[in-house]
């Protein structure tokens, strides 16, 4: 892993700007991106881990609010972080909720995890008075942000901690150059879809800096990680990947010639000789920002 600029403010300032992502809100199913999800964790765990400890709590918080919980990377790491909190795991999607709970069982820590499926553009149910709230790549899918921030101000317990970590795209894993069959065609994947996504996903890459401070916090840090994990060095990079390229080939299907989706195909058979599950350069690249917000005491 490799990662970059992680610094601390004392006072407000401008945010580097930050976009992606890994979890839109499901439709009620979500079994292809609760995968995509499960393996997105496993390859990012230590970075998630880092950020955890780079938090700047006070004191240890007692209730935790992870708000777009997905299935659960977030609130599982900030439960290793702190071992004595409960945490309150909101999403919109059943089948994350789902199996965030049996993830919980599994790690016995049950008696510490509450599911909420609720929508964040909605009326919120009763969250209670967390001492930190969680964000992790959910904050660009909502359609009135802002309004988000201000609820989750009203929300903290007074001096509480608001932790923002937003994602620069949609990964990637394959060499600007590769595959040999098709050079590029990752690439072309991803700007095919650059409209749709600027279209649907109009928040993507805000600069939450600005928008914390506008809601009433005082941001305390900003960091911005450059990560690669190879899959040499991670067996899940492979599995990620696959699932990843199978997503961005079915989104970006009517966009792409014929010899694109081909390629794509080719890569996406694992069975093949062109799999990217035999690529000795395979590696998982992305962006992540995090910010650090407190509310006044």
């Amino acid at each position: 892993m490799t990662h970059t600029s992680p610094h601390t403010h004392p006072h407000p300032h401008p945010a580097h700007a930050a976009h992606r992502h890994a979890s839109p809100p499901a439709d009620g199913t979500g079994g292809d991106q609760a995968e995509l999800l499960d393996l997105e964790a496993e390859v990012f765990a230590e970075h998630i881990a880092s950020v955890t400890a780079w938090l700047p709590a006070e004191t240890a918080p007692r209730h935790i609010v992870d708000l777009g919980c997905g299935t659960g990377a977030g609130a599982f790491a900030l439960l290793d972080r702190w071992p004595e909190a409960r945490v309150t795991a909101v999403d919109s999607s059943a089948e994350h909720v789902r199996r965030l709970r049996e993830k919980a069982c599994a790690r016995g820590v049950e008696d510490r995890v509450e599911t909420v499926r609720a929508d964040l553009d909605a009326a919120w149910p009763d969250l209670g008075t967390p001492e930190l709230v969680w964000a992790s790549a959910s904050l660009h899918h909502l359609a009135e942000p802002d309004r988000t921030l201000r609820r989750v101000h009203e929300l903290l317990a007074p001096g509480g901690l608001f932790a923002v970590v937003e994602l620069a795209g949609f990964p990637r894993f394959l060499p600007e150059t590769a595959p040999e069959i098709r050079p590029g065609v990752e690439e072309r994947c991803h700007a095919a879809l650059a409209h749709r996504h600027a279209e649907h996903m109009p928040h993507r890459g805000a600069d939450w800096g600005p928008r914390l401070t506008g809601a009433g916090f005082t941001v305390e840090g900003e960091r911005t990680d450059t990560l690669r994990i190879e899959g040499a060095g991670n067996e899940a990079v492979g599995p990620y990947a696959v699932n990843a390229l199978r997503r961005l080939r079915g989104s970006a299907a009517d966009a792409l010639p014929a010899a694109d989706l081909d390629a794509l195909d080719q890569l996406l058979d694992a069975a093949g000789p062109h799999s990217v599950l035999r690529r000795a350069d395979l590696a998982a690249r992305t962006e992540r920002t995090v910010w650090a917000a407190r509310r006044g005491r």
